[in-house]
């Protein structure tokens, strides 16, 4: 297997001399050995939206993301060598922060990150939470304060704006009500009552509606499912920062894998509910149908963006269960044991319930 050999970056410490990280919720950087902070200097500039066309620019393949491929970090601490797949990690020997030059490799740069906002102790804080707040949950599980694992990791995505004017045909829907007569039989006696009874008219309808869509999100990595990420939602995108290598020291960053023209079909796809959304307040009525669609987009842009999760494991009943938490927002996903004990005692309660409930109709 091949390498890419990758000088790292790090940042050392103003006041002792070691390596500094990032420190979330904050924009510095700070020493976990003399706790000193130091400002990250700010970026000039403006996140910016590339233009769709500017994919018939760039090289068909990324450099090494084939998936055998890796890069060395050449660690400034020790000078060993650590091999990886990521953007940033550890030094494999003395653990200090290695950023790579996300241009020397990457088809497209990130271009903005949203900081880590809680740091260890407040994502094992969100953990404590989500675990006591589990229906059906075995009573040991609240007490689960310590992940067995616990990374912090950026994640790609994808944002994409567009223009959009939709043609559609359809069928506009009107309700009508009949009266109609039937026969009710009780207590031997027959007597004739009405009822109002509704249809449905339908007319032909077609339009054209327009809407913009501003960042729409899409994970740039399978090494997370998207059903996974979208429970991770909504994200903060409002405070992205324009992307520094200083936001990844000390957390690992997973390159990404999905291609943007890839990720630029998923958008439409997510677009396509809201256009259609679109096209039945346009038809109007009582009820719609929308047999087709046209849609066409203008002024379509993109941006790789890079998006923070803790990934936790805690033990319970001698097995490790995986835990996602949104690392700006404290959402916290995940897997979690049921006790069956609890379960049980809860359908015989619901069974108690509907026999009381019974007894009482019978006794009438």
């Amino acid at each position: 297997m091949t390498t890419d050999a990758t000088a790292a970056r790090s940042y050392p410490c103003e006041a002792c001399g070691a390596t500094v990280e990032y420190a979330p919720g904050t924009d510095s950087l700070r020493c976990p050995y003399c706790k000193h902070e130091q400002a990250i200097a700010r970026v000039p500039r403006q996140v910016r939206e590339h233009a769709i066309e500017e994919l018939a620019t760039l090289p068909v393949k990324p450099l090494g993301t084939a998936p055998a491929a890796a890069r060395e970090f050449l660690c400034p601490g020790c000078g060993a060598r650590t091999e990886s797949d990521t953007l940033s990690v550890r030094c494999q020997f003395c653990s200090t922060p290695l950023v790579a030059d996300a241009a020397a490799t990457e088809r497209v740069v990130p271009e903005a990150v949203v900081p880590f906002g809680l740091d260890r102790d407040a994502a094992r804080d969100a953990l404590s939470r989500w675990t006591s707040s589990r229906w059906f949950a075995p009573k040991g599980l609240k007490k689960v304060t310590e992940a067995e694992t616990f990374k912090g990791s950026y994640l790609p995505h994808w944002t994409y704006d567009a223009a959009t004017v939709s043609e559609y045909r359809g069928e506009r829907g009107e309700y009508y009500y009949v009266t109609e007569t039937y026969t009710v039989t009780e207590n031997g006696e027959t007597r004739t009552e009405t009822r109002e009874v509704r249809h449905t008219r339908w007319y032909p309808a077609s339009g054209t509606v327009s809407r913009d869509f501003d960042d729409v999100l899409v994970p740039g990595t399978g090494h997370v499912t998207t059903e996974q990420l979208d429970q991770l939602t909504p994200w903060p995108l409002d405070q992205a920062r324009p992307y520094q290598e200083e936001y990844l020291a000390g957390f690992q960053t997973v390159r990404y894998d999905i291609e943007p023209e890839a990720g630029l079909e998923t958008a439409k796809r997510r677009m396509a509910p809201v256009i259609e959304s679109d096209c039945r307040s346009d038809i109007g009525g009582d009820e719609q149908r929308v047999s087709t669609v046209d849609t066409r987009y203008f002024d379509l842009t993109f941006k790789l963006m890079l998006l923070p999760v803790w990934f936790l494991s805690y033990l319970h009943a001698g097995k490790s269960w995986q835990v996602m938490v949104n690392a700006r927002t404290g959402e916290v996903i995940g897997e979690r044991p049921y006790s069956a004990a609890k379960i049980a005692a809860a359908v015989l309660a619901a069974l108690v319930v509907v026999a009381a409930v019974v007894w009482l109709v019978m006794r009438r």
